[in-house]
């Protein structure tokens, strides 16, 4: 690793005009932070496919010319084009990169399908009030009643098409509409890929000093200390999907992890109390 170099593209082993443009983008962000004395701009494997594409070239290399692609994310569920301001607006307005108009613009937007989500979640029809609409779009008949939420939730139902009974609904942008729909459809499998997330950012908030020696640490094999070494991880989530180190690795890392902490704590204390 050296310091102040920022590249992009080939250079790293990627193929492509949207690889180098993405690894470009990040590249000039950081050292526009950098010149600033700002903290580095960046993304992981949950928030955007350009964390994905930049986490499997340092954690993975390559043997040939990189390109992205959906089936190399875990978080297919979550990197969704209509979700994608939602996920990145908020973040790049804090490094300085969205505007302040589009930030206001993404808030409001935000704070609509928030509102409107909630409503259908709510707002509940009789089968006097919807089985000729279920019947018209070859949907099966409610015995009681329903919310307008679990309705949407049939393959066969929008909430466009919803609009036919749902009179009273506030005028919400199309983008907005499909953000909410597919949220509200695929609510239990989001649901369980935010749990996957919640376990991922922990074990990448674990993170390893670019100093830490592994051939000093007992029960890392050969190959996993030789791997560790040269790729330098920044977290144990980075160190997990290194080729070539196991999960028994991992577990040697984290009982180092927090040997290292517990060290640290008596060496506080015995300071303190030196005082």
């Amino acid at each position: 690793k050296i310091e102040n170099l920022y590249c992009a593209g080939q250079f790293n082993g990627s193929s492509g005009y949207e690889e180098a443009a993405a690894q470009g983008l990040i590249a000039g962000m950081n050292a526009v932070l950098k010149l600033n004395g700002k903290e580095p701009f960046l993304l992981d494997r949950s928030e955007a496919y350009i964390g994905v594409l930049i986490d499997d070239l340092v954690t993975k290399g390559t043997n040939e010319p990189y390109r992205i692609m959906t089936s190399r994310a875990e978080y297919r569920l979550i990197l969704r084009q209509d979700n994608a301001d939602v996920r990145l607006t908020e973040k790049s307005y804090r490094a300085g990169l969205a505007s302040e108009e589009r930030y206001r613009k993404f808030v409001n937007n935000r704070n609509l399908v928030e509102k409107e989500s909630e409503r259908l979640k709510s707002t509940y029809v009789l089968p006097s009030q919807a089985n000729d609409f279920l019947k018209k779009h070859n949907s099966a008949p409610i015995q009681g009643r329903i919310s307008l939420a679990e309705l949407i939730k049939r393959p066969e139902l929008t909430y466009e098409i919803l609009g036919e009974i749902d009179h009273d609904r506030p005028k919400i942008p199309r983008h907005c509409a499909t953000q909410l729909e597919v949220d509200i459809k695929y609510q239990g499998y989001i649901e369980k890929q935010l749990q996957q997330v919640e376990k991922f950012k922990k074990l990448e908030n674990r993170k390893l000093s670019s100093k830490l020696e592994y051939n000093e640490i007992d029960g890392l094999r050969i190959e996993a200390r030789q791997k560790l070494n040269m790729m330098k991880p920044a977290s144990i989530g980075q160190a997990s999907r290194i080729s070539g180190v196991s999960p028994a690795d991992i577990n040697v890392l984290l009982i180092h992890l927090e040997k290292l902490r517990r060290m640290n704590k008596i060496e506080e204390t015995n300071q303190w109390r030196a005082k």
